[in-house]
């Protein structure tokens, strides 16, 4: 376990090194690690909703992991439609368990990051999943042409997630990431989305609905 605090780090990845940025305190109650938007549109792990979300998490007693994609900051390798992406959370995953200790797993992610986080929720062990907006279309390679097939296995198998465990936040003014997806996917699994009035993709002037509602909704295993 590595010693209480804050600061970056890199991680060895299937691209290369990965940049990793850590809070840990003193006793975590679990580990979480969060996904940030498209690379490609400017996305890194220092968006406003990833760190809303880390500072939601670390509020809630975890000992929190922010990291940048392959090709994103000091992290090595070339964007790779999710699939890489994929890869490097895990990557990440493996890390923060060894940093932190083998706790319950808190995933999350925002946007693209949401789809990412979701992809790797299918082949981890994880205690709860918090998907902001998540793009599900930007990873099936159609663009935005099609909606997602809510049966897709590789969204999560049914049974997997649950409103035990899984949660989405949407806003209701989204113009990048159709909220309809996300009730889609989320009708297949009786998963709970939490629509936000007025938020636009970004949450211009509604983040602190994001924290105060995750702050609610995440709690360590007892």
């Amino acid at each position: 376990m590595s010693a209480p605090g804050a600061g970056r780090t890199l991680v060895a990845g299937a691209a290369g090194a990965i940049e990793v940025a850590h809070a840990i305190p003193p006793a975590p109650a679990a580990v979480a690690v969060i996904a940030h938007p498209h690379p490609l549109f400017g996305g890194t792990m220092d968006n406003k909703v990833v760190t809303t979300l880390a500072r939601a998490f670390q509020e809630a007693g975890a000992a929190v992991f922010r990291f940048n994609f392959r090709g994103v900051g000091a992290s090595q390798g070339r964007h790779d439609e999710g699939r890489g992406e994929t890869d490097d959370l895990l990557a990440v995953a493996d890390h923060a368990r060894l940093a932190a200790g083998e706790l319950p797993l808190w995933l999350a992610g925002f946007s693209f990051g949401g789809g990412v986080a979701l992809r790797a929720s299918a082949r981890l062990a994880f205690a709860q999943l918090v998907l902001v907006a998540p793009a599900f279309r930007r990873l099936t390679g159609h663009g935005l042409g099609e909606a997602p097939d809510p049966k897709d296995p590789a969204l999560g198998e049914p049974g997997r997630h649950s409103a035990a465990n899984t949660v989405i936040v949407h806003g209701d003014r989204d113009e990048t990431v159709p909220l309809a997806d996300s009730l889609l996917w989320a009708a297949e699994r009786e998963v709970a989305v939490l629509v936000v009035p007025g938020a636009d993709h970004f949450f211009h002037r509604k983040l602190h609905v994001i924290r105060d509602t995750v702050g609610r909704l995440v709690r360590p295993a007892t």
